[in-house]
């Protein structure tokens, strides 16, 4: 396995053979609830955050084959594992067997020992050390050509110096108490460990935290918000309420967020509702209807994949850098621009 640094993976990276565009390009790949986010940069290079579900007939990494030809991209320049569960990592393999990637980037070894994750990290390995390597800690950045893209949490670490615009105290700290649960700790679970990213395009801010917990997002928001707000908030772990707190959604303030759910899984009422009312929210958009959210539901207008539709439809969007962005969705063609 053959791991870099930091500094020196701006000489290794290599370029997707794409013409140079206007727009920092994503596509919120439906996974049927799993996680999987193709970003491309202005420049063309390209990065995969996540590869879904393994099987189903190489279901999610034929999709994921899809976004990347429609995006132009023939090889991922950085594939992202946020954390080492089966709807994140497990299908990497089968992806890559399709587009290969240039370099791996994650947040080191698994927080847990059972067999599941065990056997998922060692087929995870056994195609890393085929490429490139990247282990990132919070306040790292990923050299991403024409945007910045840093590392707000990892291995169950967050930044702890405030970015520009951030550091003002967060007044949805004193309503956010500590989590816990019966029987387990999530604190220490993977989805706690998650790798945590912002991207800074110009004026337009995406944040995208992967499965990251309730606590976690506490250590990240609270006393002070190290961020400030965001334009997009990809919603974090499929819209479960262990995840997405007033401290981190309302403390953000997105002016849309973007839940990859499936129809099954998540959507949790009391997530969406958190969501729906954050200060600020002009739109929530899903990738599924989500049958647990019933009446939560975020409008069929702002959804991907309705009941009685076929599934997996994309959910794309297309930020400048004057902040603006538009989002679209991939089951009606329709698109909706929020200009700064």
């Amino acid at each position: 396995m053959r791991k870099i640094c930091l500094s020196g993976v701006a000489l290794l990276s290599f370029v997707s053979a794409l013409h140079a565009a206007d727009t920092l390009d994503m596509y919120v790949i439906d996974t049927e609830g799993g996680k999987a986010l193709l970003i491309v940069s202005p420049a063309g290079q390209s990065m995969l955050i996540d590869a879904g579900f393994p099987g189903y007939k190489d279901r999610d990494a034929i999709r994921i084959e899809e976004a990347a030809r429609a995006a132009g991209v023939k090889q991922f320049d950085y594939l992202v594992v946020t954390h080492y569960d089966l709807d994140h990592v497990n299908n990497v393999p089968a992806t890559v067997a399709r587009i290969p990637a240039g370099t791996f980037v994650d947040h080191g070894p698994a927080a847990v020992d059972d067999p599941g994750t065990t056997a998922a990290v060692k087929a995870y390995d056994a195609v890393v050390a085929k490429a490139r390597h990247l282990v990132v800690k919070a306040g790292d950045k990923i050299p991403f050509q024409g945007v910045d893209v840093l590392v707000v949490t990892s291995a169950g670490q967050a930044i702890k110096t405030p970015m520009a615009g951030g550091g003002a105290p967060n007044p949805f700290c004193d309503s956010t108490p500590p989590m816990t649960w019966k029987g387990t700790n999530e604190d220490e679970s993977e989805n706690a460990q998650s790798v945590g990213l912002l991207f800074t395009f110009g004026r337009f801010r995406m944040l995208d935290l992967g499965d990251l917990t309730w606590n976690k997002e506490r250590a990240l928001m609270c006393p002070n918000n190290p961020i400030g707000t965001v334009d997009v908030f990809m919603v974090s772990h499929h819209g479960n309420d262990i995840s997405n707190s007033p401290a981190l959604v309302h403390g953000l303030r997105p002016r849309a967020a973007i839940m990859n759910n499936g129809a099954r899984k998540v959507g949790a009422p009391a997530a969406l509702k958190v969501i729906r009312s954050s200060p600020g929210l002009e739109a929530l958009y899903q990738l599924h209807w989500s049958v647990r959210g019933a009446e939560n539901n975020a409008p069929d207008e702002f959804i991907a994949n309705l009941q009685d539709s076929p599934d997996g439809k994309w959910i794309k969007v297309s930020a400048s850098q004057d902040g603006s962005f538009t989002v679209t969705n991939g089951r009606t063609g329709l698109s909706r621009t929020f200009k700064r």
